[in-house]
């Protein structure tokens, strides 16, 4: 069994600053770091870095290399990352004082994918093994269908959300992560947390749906199965990779066979860690802090 992340590869270009730029306004920034990022990258370090083997499948630029390099350290495995003549995806992150964060998001190689490559790397993969997806490359349509000819187990986070994600084959994933913001897009409904999980199960009731609801923990749902689990408090320096890091972390807990609500609490102990720290994928642990 492998594990196949298609997913974005991004430098992010993150600012200190006091509040959220305005309309109109001009603000200073106290500092400027850059950091490896994207959620697909995340991702796979999170998955890697939980201690499993992972390939990771994208598109950079001449100037992105690094991000290769550096996923190597952490053990993804690189060779289907595709590079171009063109930009490496990159994101303009402004952070405050409280840890919160606003992101402009630039797709580069990441929307640049062509389908020959897509179809030379899923052919590389067979029935039973993973495929991790989110919503910051292109052909994703095309990318759901073909993995599901091969007989892969689909686990998706539609993040960034879009409307076009309701056109989606959405009934051949198998694992569902979203966030409070996108199950009530994709349910349709507005309500409480556990109307709206309700509803995603009616709309899907062959796929595992995990939900993130910020401070109030994460929900679980799949038929009659509902689980929640709160989080653990931690004292927040960037919250960038939280979301990634519980994705990564909750999967390959249940690839090791743990149960969900297990599952769901090594995921939280991992993002507690992570959002104590600055950065994206350099700021999510390893399973040996966890243990």
């Amino acid at each position: 069994m492998k594990i196949l992340n298609f997913g974005s590869l991004n430098i992010d270009h993150v600012y200190q600053v006091p509040h959220m730029v305005r309309p109109g306004e001009t603000l200073s920034s106290s500092s400027l770091d850059h950091f490896a990022g994207g959620k697909g990258a995340n991702q796979s370090v999170a998955l890697a870095k939980a201690g499993l083997d992972v390939w990771h499948a994208g598109k950079i630029g001449e100037e992105g290399v690094w991000l290769t390099e550096l996923l190597q350290k952490y053990g993804v495995h690189t060779e289907y990352v595709e590079s171009y003549d063109g930009p490496t995806g990159h994101t303009i992150i402004q952070v405050t004082p409280e840890g919160q964060n606003s992101i402009i998001l630039f797709g580069g190689g990441n929307q640049s994918i062509a389908r020959e490559e897509i179809d030379r790397t899923i052919a590389n993969f067979s029935e039973g093994d993973y495929l991790v997806l989110q919503n910051e490359i292109n052909e994703m349509p095309y990318i759901l269908q073909a993995a599901r000819a091969r007989g892969m187990v689909i686990c998706l986070n539609p993040a960034p959300f879009d409307q076009k994600i309701l056109s989606w084959p959405l009934e051949v994933v198998n694992l569902l992560v979203v966030n409070e913001i996108e199950a009530q897009e994709l349910a349709g409904v507005e309500g409480t947390f556990q109307e709206v999980l309700d509803e995603l199960v009616r709309k899907y009731p062959d796929m595992e749906i995990l939900m993130t609801v910020g401070k109030e923990g994460a929900y679980f749902g799949r038929k009659e199965e509902r689980i929640h689990v709160p989080i653990v408090e931690a004292p927040v320096v960037d919250t960038t990779a939280a979301g990634d890091t519980f994705f990564g972390y909750f999967l390959a807990s249940r690839i090791k066979g743990l149960s969900v609500k297990e599952s769901m609490e090594r995921a939280t102990r991992a993002s507690a860690v992570t959002v104590s720290r600055p950065g994206a994928m350099d700021s999510i642990p390893l399973a040996s802090e966890l243990d």
